[in-house]
């Protein structure tokens, strides 16, 4: 009975219950609103999410708070420098009774997978997510087998300056929809979480507001949201203008568009509107991009609005 009401009141088009995720996620992750929204849009655009700031930020918090919102099953992957690839993906045991291998599905056959310091570990092992990040499915014992539907990574990383690191490649970063930050809390709601109580306490009592079987109806519904030929327009300059700066190492490429147009429908559609605005480009714009970009001689954070403002607004 629950389900179904949960259903009829997240029908595709009704932005209350997205606006109701917000909120409830908010009295965990405090002050953060808009990292919060980029999150949900990251999951609506069918995309993975990497998130990288200083340890004890709410970074895990943020990944189980999503999953109990989403009603998604969840599994947390702690990555380490001893870490081997089939400890994600799993492994086939010999069954001396039977005579067979059995194959024991690792922690990736999940819906929401958390990749807790995922540069901890070597890059042997980082690649065993690359597949079934792009694919949606892994190759294991020469079988391929598929991947829950939905399927999304949340990853976590230290900065890259901190011992015991292995950065990720490009073709690793590029697999990642968004990467966002949380930072440190201000003041008010840093003293809000000080006199709170204990956020794993608090996880137990978050309310599914959604399913799996919603959360598709959702996420399909993000290709209703129209882009106008001039966006198009818009898009295609941010890209010819990231590659033709000399400022950047390598423009944004092909993919990089198709996932700053998923992520702005995405964000439109979290706020209600059935349309794509330059608005909603350029808010996604520094998550999608910031990663995908090798600014020569500073953060990309820094630049990426003087990217947008190279770019006339249709």
């Amino acid at each position: 009975m629950q389900k179904a009401v949960l259903n009829a009141a997240a029908a595709p088009g009704d932005d209350a219950i997205l606006r109701q995720l917000l909120t409830d996620a908010g009295r965990l992750i405090v002050g953060k609103q808009h990292v919060l929204r980029l999150a949900l849009t990251c999951v609506l655009a069918r995309g993975h999410l990497l998130i990288e700031d200083v340890p004890g930020v709410g970074k895990t918090t943020l990944a189980h708070v999503l999953a109990r919102l989403l009603g998604l099953d969840f599994q947390r992957i702690q990555f380490t420098a001893d870490m081997l690839p089939a400890d994600i993906l799993g492994v086939s045991i010999y069954d001396r009774t039977e005579g067979l291998f059995h194959f024991h599905p690792g922690p990736i056959f999940a819906q929401l997978v958390l990749a807790d310091e995922i540069n901890r570990a070597t890059p042997k092992t980082q690649s065993a997510l690359l597949e079934a990040m792009e694919e949606r499915q892994v190759t294991a014992d020469g079988e391929t087998r598929e991947l829950p539907d939905p399927f999304f990574v949340i990853a976590t990383q230290n900065p890259r300056t901190q011992t015991g690191t292995f950065g990720l490649p490009e073709s690793q970063l590029d697999r990642f929809l968004m990467c966002i930050s949380l930072g440190y809390p201000d003041a008010a709601a840093e003293r809000e979480l000080l006199a709170g109580g204990d956020r794993r306490l608090m996880l137990k009592e978050v309310p599914a507001r959604l399913d799996a079987e919603t959360l598709l109806a959702w996420q399909a519904h993000v290709d209703n949201v129209y882009v106008a030929p001039a966006l198009l327009d818009y898009v295609q300059a941010l890209l010819a203008a990231s590659r033709s700066s000399p400022r950047w190492e390598l423009g944004l490429s092909p993919r990089a568009g198709l996932a700053l147009l998923r992520a702005a429908r995405a964000w439109a559609m979290v706020d209600g509107r059935a349309q794509v605005v330059p608005e909603d480009v350029q808010a996604v714009l520094p998550s999608v991009a910031g990663h995908r970009l090798n600014w020569l001689d500073g953060e990309n954070a820094d630049h990426i609005g003087e990217l947008l403002e190279s770019v006339a607004i249709p």
